[in-house]
């Protein structure tokens, strides 16, 4: 079974069991989250097409932990005029280990 969910603007396909990195959730380590903007729920060939969400369809994940991306550098250049600045970025995330997928 899987299910394709909205998450932090972005829409990820899950499976119970499997771990993946979301935009950073406001929930404690340890503590159960349930999505609920599922827009597809598909098992084999029973698919349930959400329009946009399924009804009463749910994904129940364990917050595994919170943690910060690798740097990305950011550089701005004017060649001859003597401009050069240089920062970085890390974004913050949430590891997330889905549980159950449940139909509405």
């Amino acid at each position: 079974m899987y299910a394709v969910i909205e998450s932090g603007g972005k829409q990820h396909r899950v499976e119970p069991g499997e771990t993946l990195k979301l935009e950073k959730l406001d929930a404690s380590e340890g503590e159960s989250f349930d999505f609920d903007k599922v827009m597809m729920i598909g098992d084999g060939t029973d698919i349930d097409i959400g329009a946009p969400f399924v009804e009463g369809g749910k994904v129940t994940a364990e917050v595994v932990g919170h943690a910060r991306a690798d740097k990305i550098n950011i550089i701005k250049m004017r060649r001859r005029k003597h401009y050069r600045r240089q920062g970085g970025h890390r974004q913050w995330f949430t590891e997330v280990k889905i549980k159950e997928i449940t139909r509405g």
